[in-house]
């Protein structure tokens, strides 16, 4: 008896924490949206556009999820005013990223969009760049079989590295996490994806 109680309330405490961390996130991505603009430039502007495909990943932050996804989609950046670089073409920016794509799993296709504000490190010509970001995604369908998300909206968190392949073609890596953050319960499973990116700078 203990030893359930004790383990609901790991669980509950473990949901609480994802959920404030995630919203945090979110919020702070947000914020970025809102500060003041540091450059001239005031206009959403398309910077690069980008196919992926998930390669590997069969846990959730570290624990075996019961179903197996694969995910392939378009990205496409657009560049968000606040930005700050040096003479010598380094610095910070912020981007939002968009994306639309199919996840399949248990034998089962989903529509996923997602829209995901990023905070930019690198080259300003973006040839070189690590991002982070915070946002949400929209799942066409969210029950697989075994595997529950707990509902059409996710929190979705990212982080990604890029490099110059050939002129403006740019090659990368994604890691993209889907998680409901316990608000439709504690028997929901989020996915984790490990995807690979080619790029076209514009």
């Amino acid at each position: 008896m203990n030893t359930a109680a004790n383990q609901m309330c790991t669980n509950r405490c473990g949901a609480t924490l994802g959920t404030r961390i995630l919203v945090w996130l979110t919020l702070l991505s947000f914020l970025c949206l809102l500060t003041p603009s540091l450059s001239h430039s005031e206009e959403l502007r398309l910077q690069g556009l980008g196919i992926r495909s998930r390669f590997s990943g069969s846990t959730v932050l570290g624990d075996q999820q019961p179903e197996k996804f694969q995910e392939y989609d378009l990205a496409a950046n657009f560049g968000l005013p606040w930005e700050r670089y040096s003479t010598s073409g380094w610095g910070a920016g912020t981007r939002l990223m968009a994306s639309a794509g199919m996840m399949r799993g248990a034998g089962k296709n989903a529509l996923v969009v997602s829209l995901i504000p990023e905070l930019t490190l690198g080259s300003e010509d973006g040839r070189f760049t690590l991002d982070l970001g915070a946002g949400g995604a929209l799942l066409s369908r969210y029950r697989f079989g075994t595997q529950d998300y707990g509902g059409p909206f996710q929190f979705a968190l990212t982080a990604g590295v890029g490099f110059p392949l050939y002129k403006k073609l740019g090659l990368g890596y994604r890691f993209l996490h889907y998680s409901d953050a316990g608000i439709n319960g504690n028997n929901t499973i989020g996915a984790d994806f490990h995807m690979i990116e080619f790029n076209y700078r514009l």
